[in-house]
Order: C-alpha cells, then structure tokens, then sequence
C-alpha cells in the first residue's frame, strides 16, 4: 500500500484518534453501532484510556507525507472472559473519503487480522456490517470472512431501520 504508513495508535494518539472518529460517526452512521451524539461529549482522557485498554487494539493509517494525517482506523477487541477468549471482534473500520479506493481498509483489517491471530488462543474473528454497505460487505468477504447471520432491526438511524450482517472468520488450522 503506497503512501501510508499503519501502526498501533497508543494514548498520545488520542486528539487525531477523537477527531477521525467523530468525523466517521457525523459522515457515516449507518456504518457504527455508536452515534456522533454518543461520542462527542467524550473527554478526551476517555479517548487515551480507550486506546491503552489491554483488550483492545487501535490501528491507524497515517498519510507518509510531510503532515502525516491519520485518514483510517480499524478496531479489535478481543473478548477478556475465559470461555470467550478465543474470539476477537474487528470494529470501528473507517477509511476517510478522500483516501478511500486506495487499499487502506483492507490493509488495516489485514493487520487487525494478522495480530489476532498472533493472540495465544484466538481461533476466529468477527464483525459487523450494514447490510445495505454492499462496499464493506465485499471487501469483508475477500479477506475471507464469511456471512453466519443476519440480525434485522440492529438499529435505527435517523428514523431508518438498519439490518447487520454477521461474519466471522476461522484461524486457519496448521498443517498436521
């Protein structure tokens, strides 16, 4: 992926982290369980605790320009209760519009993917998507995860029901 860097974003990353957050919440609430209105009074402390939670992992994708703007962000949580610790959800995937159609997303749920995976334990990964973001379902869907459910209703945004589709994705088994 030519022209942007992906790391684990960490507590200092906190203000860029609230910021694009919150622009994907305002440009895009079909594509989050949360609202702008959830998430806009959250102090910013908040937003840096967030990021250090031992259970959860924040990737961002920096610009490698001279400004290097984080434009993208992908979540993965990872269950902490014993008899759920093999699962890890990927959340909270958002790719700025003007960098969209570049690769970004997929190289950040690739690497949500990849680190899971290094996770003694973990043996599947899953997610949510809109079921009218036929975009995110068939980037998903490439990167192997595949549909278990359709929950209808989800939520209403702005007066509209949403239905979300259920996919996960299983830790290849190693060759015997």
């Amino acid at each position: 992926m030519a022209g942007f860097t992906i790391r684990q974003l960490h507590s200092g990353d906190a203000a860029a982290y609230r910021a694009l957050r919150l622009r994907g919440l305002r440009e895009d609430p079909t594509a989050f369980a949360r609202s702008y209105e959830d998430e806009r009074d959250v102090p910013l402390d908040e937003f840096a605790r967030r990021l250090d939670d031992r259970n959860t992992c924040v990737y961002g994708a920096h610009t490698d320009d001279e400004a290097a703007a984080l434009v993208a962000l992908a979540g993965l949580y990872r269950e902490p209760q014993q008899r759920f610790a093999h699962k890890v959800t990927v959340w909270g995937v958002y790719v700025a519009p003007e960098h969209r159609r570049g690769g970004v997303a997929r190289a950040l749920v690739r690497e949500c993917v990849r680190r899971a995976f290094t996770m003694p334990g973990v043996r599947q990964a899953h997610l949510g998507v809109n079921a009218a973001n036929a975009a995110a379902s068939a980037l998903y869907t490439s990167l192997g995860f595949a549909p278990f459910g359709l929950e209808r209703g989800y939520m209403i945004v702005d007066g509209v029901v949403q239905d979300e589709v259920h996919m996960a994705l299983f830790r290849p088994e190693p060759d015997q």
